[in-house]
Parts: structure tokens; sequence; C-alpha cells
């Protein structure tokens, strides 16, 4: 069986061999065992299902709420010959249609979809029809109420294992605490538990919180002290993103900015150029950084504090992916913690303002009680909140609540390029020429140029086909949009606008709930986790990196002694004389003795207890002395006597 699966990593991907656990995971979707696979941002999620899929007659389908993650997998997948499409809201029902069959008929290995779909009849009607080898849920914390981005249309995969009993469900996350962990494994009917867990360490990044208030000097100092690689920083709104970009350029530091506000085409050019180091820094709010694998950040900052320490963890963790010694710093004045806090009321309106916008925004956009479902919408959220006199933010996050219950999709300006299929058979082509000779330039450039055409959308340029056939742009529109009348092909324009797509029809208001798992258990545990945040930035006794490796569970000790935390610990012993005089007659009285705190403060009576208490944590925390599971001390390595009583 791992002969197979190396030979199919090696023949696609080019690897000879598996990365630590991958090859463990793999071997257990092949036995056909449910698997949950918790791999750190960049550990190679994605190859944990692609390859046991490849090696397994049927289609993979894999389920992801991340649209463009979702477009640039399918894209890389084509890339290296390997059959793939995606299934989103807001997509032409001919693309919709054309995916669905491919799928059927065994012409696709993986079909990509977003959780939406999957309460659809068309889906549920094309999924009884195809032999699936696997079903992947990617982000699959989002199943779970207390995972940090619950999404109650996950709840729906489960019922998808009906249609396809016999075959293995593998869930993937990149960060989720032990009770979502459990939680994961029981709403997708796991068979068995069955976790294949790597350690979260990152041995070598470091995490620092800094208390400051003038962050924009202290951000400069940090990057200018970083001599190579690259850096990013996270903010929460997209207008301070240029705000700081334009400062650290003025300061002669090379950055830019990236939100998902900006165009498709200029967020792909910022993002090859700081991929390419052509741009040091990347000022970003939480859209950046998904699917994205470049190995030297060295620097991540947090100008802002997080909603979670799992979006925290992550967004931390994509420094250092070359495994070379890297920091993350989250910058913290002293009115952060209250806007925090009233981050946290503003992103739960009152039940009433939601359903008066919820009902604002079907009459905004023409939709009758009772009618839109799986239609998709052109939105633009500021003319909304300016024509109904809504506090933007009450809007934006209302959305986000009716958008989690499960009633709408949003999508931001992502610019989806213009599309066409050519619908018509081999055998009518030169019908349709004979027929339509004024199009006679147009067919023949697509059949030349547009390899596919035949069988699947493909992208298209106006412009560049105008060119080719020295008319205008307009003109290439008007001929593409008069074959598709005719149905020689189906053409989509393409779209550059924010959208909305109403997944089920418009509700009257007295009729529009939202769930407790949305609204109130979600706000519970939204509350829970920006207490984890505040007592995190305020915690500096402990080592922040044993911190948040304790929050997701593993109850690890050992310090890194680089943090803000140890390195104050170790700036403390070296600079204070009575620390050493103390930990020297420490050493001296354990000798080879195992002794109790209680033991060690009794002969240390003439220094002040708590002094005498600090030298003792930080010997422990740096490894100069070990503790016994009894509570005993000893020198660190020693093979000591049972201690004596004083």
């Amino acid at each position: 069986m791992s002969d197979v699966t190396r030979g199919v990593l090696l023949k696609y991907w080019g690897y000879p061999s598996f990365r630590p656990m991958q090859e463990d995971i793999v071997d257990s979707v092949m036995k056909g065992r449910d698997t949950l696979a918790l791999l750190p941002t960049g550990g190679g999620k994605s190859i944990c299902f692609q390859v046991p899929a490849m090696a397994m007659d049927g289609i993979c389908i894999v389920i992801t709420p991340l649209i463009s993650l979702m477009k640039d997998q399918v894209l890389h997948l084509k890339k290296i010959g390997i059959q793939a499409a995606a299934i989103f809201s807001g997509m032409h029902q001919n693309e919709i249609e054309t995916a669905y069959n491919q799928a059927v008929f065994g012409d696709l290995k993986f079909l990509y979809v977003s959780p939406e779909r999957l309460i659809t009849d068309t889906f549920i009607e094309a999924i009884k029809k195809m032999k699936v080898n696997l079903l992947a849920v990617d982000e699959s914390h989002c199943i779970s109420q207390w995972g940090y981005d619950f999404r109650p249309p996950y709840l729906k995969i489960a019922e998808i294992r009906d249609y396809i009993p016999n075959t293995p469900v593998m869930a993937l996350t990149a960060t989720a605490t032990p009770k979502v962990v459990d939680d994961i494994q029981y709403r997708l009917r796991f068979k068995e538990r069955n976790v294949f867990q790597t350690s979260y360490e990152r041995k070598n990044v470091t995490y620092n919180v800094l208390h400051e208030a003038d962050k924009y000097s202290l951000m400069y100092r940090l990057f200018k002290k970083m001599d190579k690689g690259s850096g990013i920083v996270y903010v929460r709104s997209r207008k301070r993103t240029k705000t700081i970009a334009d400062w650290l350029e003025s300061a002669g530091i090379s950055a830019t900015f990236y939100h998902a506000g900006i165009d498709a085409k200029t967020r792909d050019h910022r993002q090859q150029l700081w991929m390419d180091g052509k741009i040091k820094v990347m000022v970003a709010t939480n859209a950046f950084g998904m699917g994205i694998d470049k190995p030297d950040v060295r620097l991540v900052v947090h100008m802002d504090l997080p909603d979670s320490l799992e979006a925290y963890f992550q967004e931390a963790g994509r420094a250092g992916r070359d495994l070379k010694d890297s920091e993350a710093f989250l910058l913290v004045a002293d009115t952060d913690i209250k806007k925090l806090k009233d981050n946290l009321e503003s992103s739960y309106p009152d039940l009433n303002t939601i359903k008066r916008i919820y009902d604002a925004l079907g009459n905004y956009l023409n939709i009758p009680i009772g009618a839109g479902q799986n239609q998709s919408y052109n939105f633009d959220i500021n003319d909304f909140a300016h024509y109904y006199d809504l506090p933007l933010l009450e809007v934006f996050n209302t959305l986000k609540l009716i958008e989690q219950e499960g009633y709408i999709t949003t999508s931001d300006a992502l610019e989806s390029p213009s599309k066409i299929f050519i619908k018509a058979k081999r055998e009518d082509l030169y019908r349709f020429q004979i027929e339509y000779k004024e199009y006679d330039s147009i067919i023949k450039y697509m059949l030349r140029n547009l390899p596919g055409v035949l069988t699947d959308f493909i992208n298209i340029r106006e412009e560049q086909i105008a060119q080719k056939l020295s008319c205008t742009t307009e003109n290439v529109e008007k001929q593409l949009k008069k074959l598709d009348q005719i149905n020689f092909l189906s053409y989509i324009p393409r779209n550059d606008k924010p959208q909305i797509h109403f997944i089920s029809n418009r509700l009257d208001t007295k009729d529009f709930y939202l769930s407790d798992e949305v609204y109130k258990n979600r706000k519970s545990d939204a509350a829970t986790r920006v207490k984890a945040v505040i007592d995190f930035v305020n915690n500096d006794k402990t080592c922040r990196s044993v911190q948040l490796l304790n929050y997701f569970g593993e109850k690890i000790k050992k310090q890194c002694n680089r943090c803000d935390v140890c390195s104050s610990k170790n700036k403390m012993s070296i600079d204070n004389n009575d620390y050493k005089n103390i930990s020297n007659i420490i050493i001296k009285e354990l000798g080879n003795n195992r002794l109790t705190v209680s033991e060690l403060l009794n002969r240390l009576k003439d220094f002040h207890e708590e002094k005498v208490l600090e030298s003792i944590r930080w010997m422990l925390d740096n490894s100069v002395l070990e503790q016994d599971n009894d509570g005993h001390i000893k020198r660190k390595g020693c093979k000591s006597n049972p201690s004596s009583k004083s």
C-alpha cells in the first residue's frame, strides 16, 4: 500500500518520500478508516487526501469554505495533470451543470464544493451517481460550535454519509482545542476515534507580547533589525493597512497593503511582489495568508489584538516555514483590551436589529418574500448602509451572522474572469460556421487557440480576442452574447463586483430566526476566546510558547528561553546578585539530595521567600533543576539520595 502511495507522490508531486506523519495519515485513509489530521499551517495537509484519492478508484469530494483556496488547488491539480473542478455559490448555472456531469461520468478525480452546496437537491442527486472514494473536510473545526469559525452548513456534511456509507471521511485542520477535536469526530459520525496530531510547538518561532503606546516606532525598530527575509503586519482595519504601509514606505522600509476589498488583479500583483522578495513587508487584514507558503517570513507583527488565540496562532505561524529562527510580536496599548471587548459586543447586534437589516436587504435587492433561492445579486455594502442610514459595522456583522446561519453567502470584490464553453457537438461545428458566416472568424479563433473549450469552461480576455481579430472589445462581447443566444456556446461575462448569493428564499421576518449555535452559544464561546486572549497578553509569568501549547491541550512546561517572559526572567537572574547568590546556595544545599520546596525555603531563611521561590522557578524553567512527580527538587541529571529531614 505504501509503495502505491509513494509512487503517486513521486509521479504527480515529485517528492520521493512523505513528511513526518503524512504517510501514517495516508495509510489510515487507504485502509478505509475515518481519519482526523491535525497538522500545522504549512504542514502539507492537502497531500494527505490528494495522494490516497489518486491511488484509489473513483472521485474525491473536498469540502472547504475558502473559495480562493479552492480555486488555487484546482488550478494546481490541473497543472500537474489531474482533472479537478470546483462548485461554489455565485457560479453560473451552466458551469455548475458541467462540473456535476464531469463528476458523475468519471471525468474528474477531485470535486471541490463549498459547504452551502451540500443542501441543494442538485448536489444530492449528483452524489448518488458518483463513485466517491473519499470525503475530505478541510477546515474541519468549522463543524464544531466550540470552534472559532463555526458554520452551520458544515453540520450537513454528516448527512451526505447516508448516500456514500462505505466511503471514509478525512477531516483536516491546523488548530483545534481538545474539546473541538472530540466534537469534529462526533459530528462527522466517525466509526471510531482516530486522530493524528503533530505537536503545535514551533521551536524556531518566538512569540512575544510587548506593551507599548508608540506602536509605530516599535514596529519600525523591529523591521529595521530584520536583515534578511520578509515580514507581515496584521491589522483589523482595511483602512489602516494602507496607512501603515505608507508610513513604513516613508520610513524607508518597502511595504504594500492587502485586503479583500482590493480587486483580484491588484491583490495578486502585490502578493507576487512580496513572494518574490521585491517588497519586504505586507500589511494586511486576516484575508491574507491562507494557502501562502513563503519560507522566509522572519517577522510577523500584530498591531491589534486578535479575536482568538486560534487566529493568532495561525497568523503568527506564517513565520519561519523554512525552520529558521523567526519572531512574532503582539503589540499592546492600554486601550486595546477595551477595544477588543467592545468589538465582541458590536459583533453580535440585537436580534431585532438583525431582522430589520435582513428585511432591508430583501427590499434593497428587490427580492419578493418566498423568492431568491440560488440567485446571486451585486451588492455594495456602503451604498446599502448609506441608503438605510445604518452603521456600516453593524451591517457587516449582521451579514456575517446571517451567512453563518446558512441563509446567504457573501463574496468580496473578487474578479471573476469571463468564461466560455462551446456546447455544440463536433459534428455540428461546420454547420454553425456555414449558417452563421459572420461569426466564422471568432469561432475559428476559439477552436484553434482555446484547448479544452469543447469539454470545459475556459477563461478568456475579450480584449485579447479583439486584438487578434482586429476589432473592438465591444464587438467581441456582442458576438459572444449572440453565440450564447443561439446555443452554440455558453458565455459568462466577467464580474468584479461584490455579490450576495441567497441560499434559501427570502423569509418573512416573523419566520426569520438565528439558532443558538450561531447567536447565543456563539457569543458565549466568543467571549471565552476573547478572555483567553486577554489572559495571554496579561500573563507575564509563564513562557508564551507554554501558554499557547497549554491552550491547545499540550501540557508542556519546558520554557522557550527566548520570548519576552523568558528573556525578562533571564535578565533578572543575570543582573541581580541576590539571585545569583541564592542559586549557588540552592545548588550547594541540594548536593545529591532531593528536597521539597518547603525544605529549601527552610534552609535559605536568611533570604526573602519570594526571591527564593523566583530563583527556584527560574532554575526549573532553564533546566538547572528538575522536579519529580512527587514534588521533590534535585539538580538536573543528578542520581539523588532520599531527602533528609531539616
